[in-house]
């Protein structure tokens, strides 16, 4: 996984995203987090929906009970870099409400129906996590 991430973040960024920026109709952004252990830079390429100025992703793990990596380094520091094309934006993460979650789930599992079945792979709840510009 580690080493399709990379790779898929490399394309990204040498094509500034006309490369590897959409997966089955949805579009990806790169998340760059701080790691909580390491204090290194770690990016990640996710699906993601617009909410107004907002990005929503999903906290998957392609249906793992494990917590993805850039989602517990974000509940140690929520700031955050969003990449999308050559643009950057600096955001703040939080954990979405039951509503929003409940509106943004949907979304998901409209653009991308691998969503629903890794919902149905896990015990553990899928959080739907908004970034925020700052």
């Amino acid at each position: 996984m580690k080493t399709a991430s990379a790779l898929h973040t490399g394309l990204y960024r040498a094509s500034g995203g006309r490369i590897a920026s959409g997966f089955q109709g949805m579009p990806v952004l790169l998340l760059t987090t701080t790691g909580r252990r390491s204090g290194k830079s770690r990016t990640t390429p996710l699906l993601y929906v617009r909410d107004g100025d907002a990005f929503a992703v999903v906290a998957s793990n392609g249906g793992s009970d494990y917590t993805p990596g850039w989602w517990l380094n974000l509940r140690s520091d929520p700031h955050a870099e969003v990449e999308i094309g050559r643009v950057r934006t600096r955001v703040t993460a939080r954990k979405t409400s039951p509503e929003e979650h409940g509106r943004l789930w949907a979304a998901f599992t409209a653009g991308f129906a691998g969503y629903a079945k890794y919902a149905t792979k896990t015990a553990r709840e899928i959080p739907v996590v908004m970034l925020e510009p700052r």
